[in-house]
């Protein structure tokens, strides 16, 4: 029974994701024992099938003639793997797709299944220009299935931003993000600057440019895709490169010189203007990208991090040691109940809030299959607690700045004027950035059609006395 490493990968790292509610972007980190080649083609049938898995399961219930979610799960992720090699990636033989598709079931030990999964990519390969939408008469309900969005997200895009806002977004969600990084506080004290390991990635071949979205993010190959869908993650939202012609990058990222961060993401921790000798509060703060990035930026500062679960503390230390960065403390603390601050200890805080990630999904398309309208409301209620004690932590002209990865205005917009309501000792603060990223109230947006970022929300809070 032949089976490729990768698509054997593939098929286990998507069986955990949907039986266990892993994480593909933790999973497709581990495979380090995959070749180059196999590793490449394992991330693109992941996160291809993740990010299209709405328009594969409607394409095979036409295919298979019964409901979908009828089918036992390894009989639905052989076949989700089979279809996205036949319809969107050309240069697999389409005897591949399915003959491997069939192995794997029977793999899985469900042999009784693998005559119809034969039949069912068949028939897959004697129709290649069946389109699951080209029937659909509710626009709402086209977009959803085209782009693989839930209808209820789509349609809560449609109502927060418009229809075709809410349509770019949803296909850009399905393109490869860009892959960019920063040097560590550990760069800062190694005999060749910066500027000088650019010019030496620059000579073995790789385009490096610098970011226009955040100070000193640099972007590696352009757009990804004009590459090799390679996408894997270091943590839990930062994206780590297995490019062939990444080699020298890599070696730069295992030896604590750089970190893979989003541009979005780099840009929250910009925005604090942390300087040295002051004390800042990273409320929320595990995998520690924030965190690491303030230490970095302010060496002679005083970075406290907090996280609900030790062991996310326990991943932060690992960062910080990784990157060289000394001037960090770490603690495990429940935000929505309780900071065991006196009222006052912080010059700067930080609350980059639990939120819904609806602005990663280029990095974490499970997520969109994971959020149910409830869990909005839920998040934001928890957003209104954590931000309400941090209020508590910060220094008379102090700064409080609120970030979301997310792009609900419900976990955005609605919760800072619902904080600035309740506490009239705090008004909101002008940003230090270009126009196309402020929003009419002066607060941070960025966003995956128009920054090629993922979607982030910024606001900063200043208070008076």
């Amino acid at each position: 029974m032949q089976i490729s490493p990768a698509r054997h990968a593939a098929f286990e790292i998507l069986r955990r994701v949907e039986a266990e509610g892993a994480y593909s972007s933790v999973l497709l980190a581990t495979h380090r024992d995959l070749s180059i080649k196999d590793r490449a083609l394992c991330h693109e049938l992941v996160l291809g099938v993740l990010r299209r898995r709405l328009w594969l399961d409607r394409a095979l219930e036409h295919f298979a003639s019964r409901r979908f979610e009828k089918l036992d799960l390894p009989v639905a992720l052989a076949l989700r793997l089979g279809l996205y090699q036949l319809r969107f990636l050309a240069r697999i033989p389409s005897s591949a797709a399915v003959n491997e598709s069939v192995n794997l079931v029977r793999l899985a030990r469900v042999k009784s299944a693998a005559s119809f999964v034969n039949a069912v990519l068949r028939r897959a390969t004697r129709e290649p220009d069946y389109d699951p939408t080209a029937g659909l008469t509710d626009q709402l309900e086209k977009v959803a299935v085209e782009t693989s969005h839930p209808p209820w997200l789509i349609a809560r895009w449609c109502s927060q931003f418009g229809e075709a806002e809410a349509a770019a977004l949803a296909r850009t969600n399905n393109q490869p993000a860009p892959l960019a990084f920063r040097f560590t506080a550990r760069a800062a004290r190694e005999r060749q600057t910066p500027e000088q390991m650019i010019d030496v990635l620059r000579a073995a071949g790789a385009d490096v440019i610098p970011s226009e979205i955040a100070p000193g993010a640099w972007r590696y190959g352009g757009r990804r895709d004009t590459q090799q869908e390679t996408e894997a993650q270091a943590g839990s939202n930062d994206p780590e490169p297995q490019l062939d012609s990444g080699s020298l990058l890599r070696k730069l990222s295992d030896d604590g010189l750089i970190y893979f961060q989003d541009e979005g993401s780099q840009l929250v921790a910009h925005l604090i203007g942390l300087r040295d000798g002051e004390r800042v509060l990273d409320v929320c703060a595990a995998p520690g990208s924030k965190s690491t990035l303030l230490a970095a930026l302010a060496p002679e500062a005083l970075v406290v991090s907090g996280d609900l679960y030790e062991h996310r503390v326990r991943t932060m230390n690992e960062l910080a040691a990784r990157q060289g960065a000394a001037n960090i403390q770490t603690l495990v603390n429940d935000a929505a109940r309780h900071l065991p601050f006196p009222n006052g200890a912080f010059d700067r805080v930080l609350v980059d809030a639990p939120c819904s990630g609806t602005g990663t999904l280029r990095h974490n398309p499970e997520i969109r299959w994971r959020l149910e309208p409830p869990d909005i409301n839920l998040l934001a209620a928890r957003q209104r607690l954590i931000l309400h004690h941090a209020a508590a932590t910060v220094a008379p002209r102090g700064l409080l700045v609120y970030s979301t990865c997310s792009l609900e205005t419900d976990e955005n917009e609605a919760v800072v004027r619902a904080f600035l309501n309740s506490q009239p000792q705090f008004s909101g603060t002008p940003l230090d950035v270009s126009p196309g990223l402020l929003t009419v109230n002066g607060e941070v947006r960025t966003w995956p059609q128009y920054h090629d970022t993922d979607g982030f929300f910024v606001a900063a809070l200043r208070r008076e006395s």
